[in-house]
């Protein structure tokens, strides 16, 4: 359908200007040949509406609205599907895409077979229940999911459960001594360095492994070239806030933080 002045031809000239003088134009609708109703047509002059699709969304109509109204029409609304897996069932994996392996996770050995696309960290949290590795970005960005791998801290959400076959996982559940807390989380409780605690078991993993790698001579960025190449190094505080730059505290408890690794490192 076209709007067009009345009284003239789909062919006439283009439509009349501001300001040309001609205040008494008005349009009306002219329904070209082939043309048909559509969903929503206009009301044309002396007609009537023209109908809509049977069962379709009026205009400006809310989905809860329309649902509503086949309701009352007779119409069976369309029932929810549950997609939620029911609880202690795995999903259903083809078995191309999964793998067995044996995890050795502080000190013991498990069996598992998991999707290949699981990460170490869900593998730790949802199929061995150690939930001290938080999952907070899921990207490596943040730190709270750093475990010890064969003694190196890595970001366990990025680290595929197959690609750590045979290898030795260490969890903060895994730090303690029987009922003895580690030196590290000894300090961490003496200087009360945390605050909601989501980034401390991160944070504590990261501060075990710094410690390490302070004693075996690992140079960071700010550590002086001058320094002898075979020793230890230092820990001042510039070194402890280089090295844990990796784990993000949003509680900001980045100073109490320094001192129980100092403390730890006496």
């Amino acid at each position: 359908m076209a709007l067009l002045p009345r009284g003239s031809r789909p062919a006439s000239a283009d439509p009349p200007r501001r300001g040309s003088g001609n205040k008494s134009v008005r349009l009306s609708v002219i329904p070209l040949p082939g043309a048909r109703h559509g969903a929503r047509a206009t009301r044309e002059p002396g007609g009537r509406r023209g109908d809509r699709p049977h069962g379709s969304r009026q205009a400006g109509q809310t989905p809860l609205a329309y649902r509503r109204r086949r309701r009352r029409r007779g119409g069976d609304p369309v029932e929810p599907v549950d997609r939620t897996t029911p609880p202690g069932e795995a999903p259903d994996v083809a078995p191309e895409a999964a793998s067995r392996l044996t995890l050795r996770v502080n000190g013991t050995a498990h069996a598992l077979t998991v999707d290949n696309r699981t990460t170490l960290l869900d593998a730790l949290r949802d199929h061995l229940d150690l939930t001290g590795s938080k999952k907070g970005c899921d990207h490596g960005q943040c730190g709270a999911c750093t475990v010890l791998l064969d003694g190196r801290r890595v970001n366990s959400c990025l680290l595929l459960a197959v690609a750590c076959a045979g290898a030795s996982v260490t969890t903060v559940e895994g730090l303690a001594d029987g009922d003895r807390l580690h030196p590290v989380q000894e300090a961490f409780v003496a200087r009360d360095a945390l605050q909601c605690g989501y980034c401390t078991p991160g944070q504590i993993c990261s501060a075990v492994a710094l410690l390490d790698e302070a004693a075996a001579g690992q140079p960071s960025y700010v550590t002086p070239p001058e320094r002898p190449s075979d020793g230890p190094v230092s820990l001042t505080p510039d070194e402890i806030r280089e090295r844990m730059s990796g784990n993000i505290c949003r509680c900001g408890a980045y100073p109490n933080i320094v001192d129980a690794i100092e403390e730890a490192a006496r």
